[in-house]
């Protein structure tokens, strides 16, 4: 599919209810966020895509530097022999990679793949560069993106090449190796929860749902608007896989020699998927304020003899609302009427709209309609700029409590195989007692499509109740303590 043409380009979206992968489609194109690219499988961010993306690095970026991580960049192209050494690593990946044979005309002695995550040439690199106790921690993160061959892609959910950061770091024991990971999986989870208004599931991966080369995988889980989850980032305890495939060895303070310990941890681009599919409505997307490039729209109406005046008069309004800290845009498009840029600001989910014109000029009041409610208010224009934050914030709220009560209502409890089957064919999330037994993982699977999220973790908001029962599938004790939960995912 090549890119989509402006002069053909209508407005409102396939009803979530009717078909919902249609309904996402159309809301990533039709609201500016990403096209499709005539690289198979790949994107093209638009402006308000990489907007977000922006928004979404920043925030990350300055939590890393908060808890003492440094940013560095590898290169795209990794040896493939360095895929190889890991063998748990090529197992996992293999099937995905993208292999570069020849530069020029020229064939290599030996193919590089493009980078499916970067593991392995930092494992290469952190052999040489860490020598002792008191090179570690070595923790550092980098930006960038990543290749992996995707038969079924999908915008932002699934692509060939997607944008993320990547976490390594090293440590002298694994107890600091594994507070590492739990660290990031919090940033994580404070993240989605305070910044997305995204309600996530904390917890460990079975060892098949493991990241290859993993000793333990942790993940966010979220409940998109269909009932399916999407893994929304990920931490990984290493242990000492890589360091012993890449020999990254260091001296102890007792002068022994120890393989350091290991952890990755990334969010990818994808989270912006979850956001669209957590808040979207049939009108389109429903940006959370403190994520929104633009949380508040000023649109200036007025008649052909007129219009710029109120353009002006909407710049002033902007300027006094951008000193109360609101990121705020004017819409001046000419020849365009009132009611498509009604909808077309809904269809990209900016949080508020006002309307200004002569006659709410001269009783100095405006027009102030949320994206998340149904009717507009009139308002007197001081009131509405000085009560903007507060509004804000209350849709913050509005959405971190809606998608929360969809997630709660959405998940049940099943004891029993035939209970499982028909929640799982509703569209809902499964709490159950699971033996831990891998076959009886692939066979559930197979033939529900249903899969572990995650066991939930102790202390986590959501399902984290310690209880003993039986495994719905197998009959055999649960092998967790507590519930796990299932679902289809993304």
């Amino acid at each position: 599919m090549t890119g989509t043409s402006e002069k053909g380009k209508s407005f409102g979206v396939t009803p979530q209810s009717q078909d919902f992968n249609d309904w996402y489609n159309e809301v990533v194109v039709k609201a500016d966020l990403a096209d499709y690219s005539p690289v198979k499988g790949a994107m093209v961010v638009k402006p308000y895509g990489s907007a977000l993306w922006e928004r979404i690095v920043r925030w990350l970026d300055d939590r890393f530097k908060e808890t003492g991580h440094e940013s560095l960049l590898f290169p795209t192209l990794i040896p493939m022999n360095f895929i190889a050494k890991e063998a748990d690593h090529v197992e996992g990946f293999a099937p995905e990679l993208f292999t570069v044979t020849k530069v020029g005309t020229d064939v290599l002695d030996e193919p590089y793949v493009m980078r499916p995550t970067s593991e392995t040439i930092i494992g290469h690199m952190w052999a040489g560069w860490l020598n002792s106790y008191r090179d570690l921690p070595f923790l550092h993160y980098q930006w960038g993106s990543v290749f992996r061959a995707e038969l079924r892609t999908k915008l932002f959910l699934r692509t060939s090449e997607f944008y993320w950061h990547e976490g390594h770091t090293a440590h002298a024991d694994e107890t600091e190796a594994r507070n590492e990971v739990m660290q990031m999986l919090s940033i994580y989870h404070e993240f989605c929860r305070d910044v997305l208004a995204l309600p996530v599931l904390r917890g460990e991966k079975t060892a098949s749902e493991r990241f290859a080369g993993a000793v333990a995988t942790y993940s966010i889980e979220g409940m998109m608007r269909d009932g399916k989850a999407l893994q929304s980032g990920t931490s990984h305890y290493l242990g000492q896989n890589f360091s012993r495939a890449f020999n990254v060895k260091f001296q102890t303070r007792d002068q022994k020699e120890e393989f350091a310990h290991t952890t990755s941890w990334a969010i990818s681009s994808r989270i912006i998927g979850a956001l669209i599919m957590t808040h979207g409505d049939d009108k389109g997307l429903m940006m959370p304020p403190n994520i929104a490039p633009t949380q508040v729209v000023v649109i200036p109406v007025g008649r052909k003899d007129n219009f710029d005046q109120m353009v002006a008069e909407g710049e002033k309004l902007a300027a006094e609302l951008r000193t109360a800290g609101i990121r705020v845009k004017v819409d001046k498009r000419d020849g365009v009427t009132n009611g498509f840029k009604y909808n077309d600001w809904e269809l990209k989910g900016i949080p508020v709209r006002i309307e200004l014109g002569p006659r709410d000029l001269e009783a100095g009041v405006v027009v102030v309609k949320n994206r998340a409610a149904e009717d507009k208010e009139t308002l007197p224009r001081a009131e509405a700029v000085a009560g903007m934050a507060e509004r804000l914030a209350g849709i913050q709220a509005f959405l971190l409590q809606r998608a929360t009560d969809f997630m709660l209502e959405n998940t049940v409890i099943a004891d029993t195989y035939d209970e499982f089957k028909a929640a799982i064919e509703a569209g809902k999330w499964v709490r159950a007692f699971h033996s831990g037994d891998p076959e009886s993982e692939r066979q559930i699977k197979e033939e529900t499509k249903a899969t572990i999220r995650n066991e939930p973790l102790d202390g986590s908001e959501f399902f984290a109740e310690r209880e003993d029962g039986v495994c719905f599938h197998t009959g055999k004790p649960s092998g967790y303590g507590k519930r796990v939960v299932f679902g289809r995912q993304y």
